[in-house]
């Protein structure tokens, strides 16, 4: 295994410089070829003044850009701070702000947002556009740029590579801190649970800003010298397509993917002849959809789990031996997880408690969040909050998720952050937010509200909250009470809401 991310990119481009590396469009591009625009990138960023312990955001779509600058980035001992492209000019600002990176490598449609926040961002020295720009350095200057020497940088196992921001329950997004170490060894591990090798080809259709795909689709793939079949946006038809089109081996999706896939009428076992294995991730797929999705493609979905935290893989079921349908499956190689109760001790087989893990794979804490940092900790395990059970095999099944948590289509909404931007309407007084089932998505946004202005309409509050959220964080519904159940200390009762949905 090697010390960092970049080791593996260049074992890859020595062992198989002829392989293809990646599919983008009409770019069909070898290792040796994507190691030498790594290394122009790197060294334009180098000219630039960016080096060792310098952080660089990416405000980018699936994309060969997107994959050059992250391993750029690392191969000058800087780290990445992946931003959904998609999030508005508070959430960006707040990431960019928080990290202090000094550049950003964007998509030409953020222009405006980010020369709007640029004043507040003191950090900042410039941002890289992978389209013409006037006033910024742009994508093709920086690699036409010649004559600088990269020098080689000791790049440590235990240094800073990426920093992954999660939603959090306190309003704030944390930033979790992760090494080369944490990306490496769960790279290697998934690589060898799901036999990777150079002639295999992983389509990679998640966000690549994510964690899910980071590992699973792009440090995996190119420690092994396997293909990545890069998807722009996720498309049912087209996703099927491009199997079909490209002979894909392995597909990771989210479980919203797959009900997506399994609903089109004209796709059928044909187009999966070439898929060997898929991954499912980000929340748990219902076993109804596994079973009438691998009796139609005729594949197999190995169900695992992980964290943003835990770089993110922490079990899955195997591909050669039991699978159990519903559990998360086995620990992955170096990994422990244990389910415990209340005082930290370990659950009988059967009970159920929180999952707490530890291994090479866990981050490092939380940015300048020392308390959270600490709150996650206990005696070297990490407590992930999922509520689990563990069979007499070894099999971990998620119970429970984190108390309020929703997932919208594998991606974690808490409620605080929701709350957060609805009490910044001036009419709002009171405000809860719950996950209601979702057959496309798995679940949508619920706000319950009281309101002084009784002239308030679903939409105007669901408008209000478009320029403070991302689209999937936005509530899908509105319902307006008098006044919302508390307890004795004038608590918001989401318990008694949720049940209120459920009756309903």
């Amino acid at each position: 295994m090697s010390n960092n991310l970049y080791e593996n990119l260049k074992r890859s481009a020595i062992h198989f410089p002829e392989c293809t590396a990646y599919i983008f469009g009409d770019q069909c591009v070898t290792y040796r070829e994507l190691d030498q625009q790594v290394n122009q990138f790197a060294a334009g960023l180098s000219a630039k003044g960016i080096g060792k312990g310098d952080g660089v955001a990416l405000l980018l779509g699936n994309s060969s850009e997107f994959l050059i600058a992250y391993y750029g980035i690392l191969r000058l001992g800087a780290f990445v701070v992946p931003i959904n492209p998609l999030f508005t000019q508070v959430e960006i600002c707040y990431i960019i702000k928080n990290s202090q990176v000094k550049v950003v490598i964007a998509h030409g449609s953020l222009e405006e947002k980010l020369v709007n926040i640029k004043k507040e961002l003191i950090n900042l020295n410039f941002v890289i556009y992978i389209e013409e720009k006037k006033q910024e350095w742009t994508w093709n200057r920086l690699m036409e740029s010649r004559g600088h020497v990269i020098e080689t940088t000791i790049v440590d196992p235990e240094d800073l590579a990426v920093i992954l921001y999660t939603s959090g329950t306190t309003g704030k997004p944390k930033g979790a801190m992760l090494t080369h170490r944490n990306l490496v060894s769960n790279a290697d591990s998934i690589s060898r649970l799901v036999e990777l090798d150079e002639t295999d080809r992983v389509v990679a259709v998640l966000p690549m800003f994510h964690v899910f795909c980071m590992t699973v689709c792009l440090n995996a793939p190119i420690a092994r010298g396997a293909t990545i079949l890069i998807q722009p946006k996720f498309s049912p038809a087209d996703l099927v397509s491009t199997i079909h089109k490209r002979n894909a081996t392995v597909f990771a999706g989210v479980p919203t993917m797959y009900s997506f896939i399994n609903q089109l009428p004209e796709a059928n076992s044909e187009d999966f002849r070439s898929i060997r294995v898929c991954i499912s991730g980000g929340a748990s797929i219902p076993v109804e959809l596994l079973h009438k999705f691998e009796s139609k493609f005729k594949v197999s979905i190995l169900e695992g789990y992980g964290l943003s935290e835990t770089a993110p893989l922490v079990a899955i079921n195997p591909l050669k031996g039991i699978r159990k349908p519903g559990s998360i499956g086995l620990n992955i190689p170096d990994v422990q997880s244990k389910v415990v109760d209340q005082f930290g001790e370990e659950m009988p087989i059967g009970g159920i408690g929180e999952l707490v893990v530890q291994g090479p794979n866990v981050m490092k804490g939380y940015l300048g969040m020392k308390e959270a940092t600490l709150d996650a900790f206990k005696d070297g395990w990490f407590y992930t909050g999922d509520l689990a059970s563990m069979d007499e095999d070894g099999y971990i099944y998620i119970v429970d998720r984190k108390k309020d948590m929703i997932i919208v289509g594998g991606y974690n909404v808490y409620p605080r952050e929701v709350e957060e931007v609805l009490f910044q309407h001036p009419a709002v007084v009171e405000a809860a937010v719950v996950g209601v089932p979702n057959e496309e998505y798995g679940e949508s946004v619920k706000a319950y509200v009281v309101v002084k202005d009784k002239q308030l309409t679903e939409n105007d509050i669901i408008q209000f909250c478009k320029e403070k959220l991302v689209k999937y964080k936005l509530p899908r519904y509105v319902e307006f009470f008098k006044e919302l159940p508390k307890n004795s200390t004038g608590k918001i009762l989401r318990r008694e809401l949720r049940e209120l949905t459920e009756v309903k």
